[in-house]
């Protein structure tokens, strides 16, 4: 076999290894629970937020979901959408430090809510929608962490905290509380949704910029590697089927 042909099967093959990877990099990313929007203001009053719960299992369904919100900065006025096929329990905790508010005293939050009798089928995601009162103003991030229970028993935690710009395993979901009048994140105030029914056909309108990056971007890779390896086949073609030298 010349070294033409050896370099083109070469070329295929890193082409097609590449292209793979970054296809199964982007799959996982986007089947983590996460949270939307995925930045609100600080102090940001009656909004929604829309816990996005997409099931990994092949050959079982997610059966329960329990979120549990930060009481050291806590999220206050918390209402749950009634999901259809879903029952929500919602747990309230004695806050350590009660919060001031224009209408008084805060002294208890919502610390959990865990929705139960439903089903999220392989293949397919539930969008759990939470209007909230008003957000804290004393916190950068508030951290909901997760617990997804499959029909076959397993428990899959998402609540590792990233750590040195490296993304966990199992990630739990963050909410990114930004400078009061910046540009960045949600508005201050979010409408309640028209409708609290989800699925793969009529989703939530709540969506993940960081998602929409990261797919672009791995889009745009993809087109890159595919383009240069079109360049190295057409180089070498020529080469391999050139005039020889008399």
């Amino acid at each position: 076999m010349s070294r033409a042909r050896i370099a083109l099967r070469r070329v295929g093959t890193v082409t097609a290894l590449t292209a793979a990877g970054l296809l199964a990099a982007a799959g996982i990313a986007s089947a983590h629970v996460t949270v939307h929007p995925e930045s609100y203001a600080k102090g940001a009053t009656d909004g929604v937020l829309t816990f996005r719960v997409p099931n990994e299992e092949d050959n079982a369904g997610t059966t329960k979901v329990q979120v549990f919100l930060p009481t050291d900065h806590p999220v206050l006025g918390v209402l749950v959408s009634p999901q259809d096929g879903w029952t929500a329990k919602v747990t309230n905790t004695k806050l350590k430090t009660p919060v001031k508010t224009d209408d008084g005293t805060i002294t208890d939050a919502v610390s959990e809510i865990t929705w139960t009798g439903g089903k999220i089928d392989p293949g397919h995601y539930e969008d759990f929608n939470v209007a909230f009162g008003q957000l804290p103003e004393d916190a950068d991030q508030l951290t909901f962490k997760t617990l997804q229970t499959y029909s076959d028993g397993k428990t899959v935690r998402w609540i590792e905290e990233a750590s040195g710009g490296e993304e966990p395993e199992n990630p739990a979901p963050v909410l990114k509380l930004t400078a009061k009048g910046t540009d960045e994140g949600a508005s201050s105030t979010t409408p309640l949704p028209t409708s609290s029914k989800t699925s793969t056909s009529t989703k939530s309108t709540a969506s993940s910029s960081d998602s929409t990056a990261r797919g672009l971007g791995v889009a745009g890779l993809i087109v890159g590697v595919l383009g240069l390896a079109a360049a190295v086949f057409a180089v070498l073609r020529s080469r391999a089927t050139g005039p020889r030298a008399k």
